[in-house]
């Protein structure tokens, strides 16, 4: 009876405690099911985000921090720059804002930085830096070239890069007319407000070519005439050997004081190579030239027959080496400096017999092969002249006495003197002058 009591009793002290675990966690787990209902405020109120994981020892470390931070800076440098860069790119390529096209001279031996200035100070960049370092950038800083330039409109900075560096500057030309004498020439050079520097020496007569000649803003006066006798040697090397074999001249200097006589005789194209005819028909019978522009050169040189002035019985008398009235042959050298067409003309005649040639009152020439009619033409063109000068003088209501006009000195019996050459010493005018033995 006692035992059975006994057994049925809950157990005491430690035992008890060890029998009671097991009902509290099954309480516990009980208790875990059951569904607490919160309040709507609770319900609604967000819960706490966990916190952050807790840092390592090694993210701590000093020498991840100093990484780290160099990282950063070498991001942020990086993305600057490449802001930097854009912008000054963009700026670099944008359009000016000037409206009107613009020149600017670069002198010889300017620098980068000083070229940015004068841009600059022309109006043509908005940033001097900015140019610059595109410049640099573009690796074109070795190539830029003197010179003026035309910049257009507009232009942004990179095209005044490409400008500069192309070399393509203004663009300015000189024309030299055919038969100017070299002393003329060296004049007309001097004359001209672009070119620079000083010519020392007047090159020898007929060793230039006249043509017109390109240059840019820094060019000498010199240089040009060193063109000139480039291009001179050139020319005549190219027309003496395709000349004519039966000219009876022996070298190219003798052909060129031929087509330099040819030159001053006749400004008509179509007329120089028979009028180079009839100066080798002479020659090969051993006529006198009877050039009237020979007489001239030989009083009066390079500087030509004064304005105003007409060739005297005096000139046609002279005694020189150029006066081919006087003298057999060729005149000592030329008398001026010829064009490739005289030149041509002079190696590849007309094959004519003309041996005369006068002024025919129209700006050309009637031709003859025999005296006779060459009577005939000189007698046309006094009569056509003095109808001319009758109708000037009748509208001026002052008529000059007869045989006092420029060019109405005789040179012989047969024919007119030559006329007053043009005050410009190239451009010709309607010869009087006629070709007798």
């Amino acid at each position: 009876m006692v035992r059975g009591v006994m057994n049925d009793a809950q157990p005491t002290g430690e035992g008890a405690d060890k029998a009671a675990e097991p009902a509290k966690s099954k309480s516990r787990a009980a208790g875990s099911s059951r569904i607490n209902p919160k309040s709507p405020s609770d319900a609604l109120r967000p819960e706490r985000a966990p916190g952050p994981p807790p840092r390592s020892q090694q993210a701590r470390h000093p020498i991840v921090m100093i990484m780290n931070f160099a990282m950063t800076i070498i991001v942020v440098s990086v993305l600057g720059a490449a802001g930097l860069f854009f912008f000054g790119k963009m700026r670099f390529e944008e359009r000016s804002h000037f409206d009107q096209p613009r020149t600017v001279l670069i002198d010889r031996g300017t620098g980068l930085r000083d070229i940015a200035e004068i841009l600059h100070e022309r109006g043509l960049i908005s940033s001097k830096w900015i140019f610059v370092a595109g410049v640099e950038f573009s690796r074109e800083r070795d190539n830029l070239k003197a010179g003026e330039y035309l910049i257009p409109a507009h232009a942004s900075m990179r095209d005044i890069m490409n400008a500069l560096v192309s070399g393509k500057g203004i663009v300015y030309s000189i024309s030299i007319p055919e038969g100017l004498t070299s002393q003329q020439i060296v004049d007309k050079l001097n004359a001209d407000p672009v070119l620079i520097g000083t010519i020392e020496t007047v090159p020898p007569e007929g060793t230039l070519l006249p043509d017109t000649y390109r240059y840019t803003r820094g060019d000498s006066r010199q240089g040009i005439l060193d063109r000139m006798e480039r291009e001179h040697d050139r020319v005549v090397a190219t027309v003496w050997a395709g000349r004519d074999k039966d000219l009876p001249v022996e070298t190219p200097e003798e052909l060129v004081t031929l087509a330099s006589i040819v030159e001053k005789e006749t400004g008509i194209a179509d007329e120089r190579s028979r009028v180079a005819a009839v100066f080798i028909n002479r020659l090969k019978q051993n006529m006198r030239l009877q050039s009237d522009p020979t007489v001239i050169y030989g009083v009066y040189g390079g500087a030509g027959l004064p304005q105003g002035a007409a060739i005297k019985r005096s000139d046609l008398d002279a005694e020189n080496d150029y006066n081919t009235y006087k003298i057999a042959g060729l005149p000592k050298g030329p008398i001026a400096n010829p064009g490739r067409a005289s030149l041509a003309a002079a190696a590849n005649p007309s094959r004519t017999k003309d041996l005369y040639f006068v002024a025919d009152g129209t700006g050309g020439h009637a031709f003859a092969e025999n005296y006779q009619d060459h009577r005939k033409n000189v007698a046309r063109y006094r009569a056509l002249r003095a109808d001319q000068k009758a109708g000037a003088d009748a509208a001026d209501g002052d008529a000059a006495p007869a045989g006092t006009g420029p060019g109405d000195q005789e040179a012989d019996p047969a024919a007119d003197a030559a006329p007053q050459p043009p005050a410009n010493g190239g451009a010709k005018k309607p010869k009087a002058n006629t070709q007798q033995n």
